[in-house]
């Protein structure tokens, strides 16, 4: 019996491309001129003291916001980038630039999970702080009302299985009692092994009835008995 749902979002419940053309972009151009306008606000200066203990070094303003640009260019999945992309994309959605994408079937079944009772959580390597902005500003209003929590990198790498121990643990639910949804095989084998049931959102690719896990092409495929 499931009891909550934990959804990725990119590929997932989002398209790839959304991330891929419109937010990386958009955080790249911005990025520069973001750290020098905010750097002395407490929030974004202790992320970029976060960014020279990742480097063990002590960086000048000007060598961080070139080593976020390599993360950016080699899409490291490192937790002060994730943090600060988040808050320069804040800017773009409360400025109308872009809305957060969204597939239909997604919203329509969250919609009627959290309906029928379900507690829905979302685990992204995007920072929480980006996921609730992209959940607020989709084109089918603000959805953020439909989950109970958000975890991201603090909790652990998406391909360690400990960071789904981590998840079942911080929700106190069994781990069989929880379904993880995702478009990346490593993610859905390290839930799994933490004892997750699992389903592999494959998109717009035909699913393979011998894959490790359950494929489906869209949320309404998936049934929660």
């Amino acid at each position: 019996m499931i009891k909550a749902i934990v959804t990725d979002i990119e590929g997932t419940t989002s398209s790839i491309l959304f991330v891929k053309d419109v937010l990386f972009p958009y955080a790249r151009t911005n990025l520069p001129g973001f750290i020098r306008s905010h750097e002395n606000e407490s929030q974004v200066k202790t992320l970029l003291e976060d960014v020279c203990k990742e480097v063990d070094s002590k960086l000048s303003i000007e060598q961080i916001i070139a080593q976020l640009i390599q993360w950016l260019d080699e899409d490291k999945k490192v937790t002060p980038l994730k943090s600060l992309q988040g808050l320069i994309w804040e800017a773009g959605y409360r400025q109308g630039d872009f809305k957060g994408h969204l597939y239909a079937d997604a919203a329509e079944k969250l919609k009627e999970w959290k309906a029928n009772g379900l507690d829905l959580y979302v685990y992204s390597s995007g920072s929480v702080y980006a996921q609730k902005l992209l959940f607020a500003h989709t084109e089918y209003g603000d959805l953020t009302p439909l989950f109970s929590g958000y975890f991201d990198t603090h909790i652990g790498g998406k391909k360690e299985q400990q960071s789904y121990r981590n998840i079942a643990a911080q929700l106190a639910i069994p781990a069989n009692q929880l379904l993880f949804l995702s478009d990346i095989k490593e993610e859905l084998d390290a839930a799994k092994a933490a004892g997750f049931e699992t389903i592999w959102l494959t998109r717009d690719n035909a699913p393979d009835p011998q894959a490790e896990h359950r494929q489906v092409n869209s949320f309404d495929q998936i049934s929660v008995g």
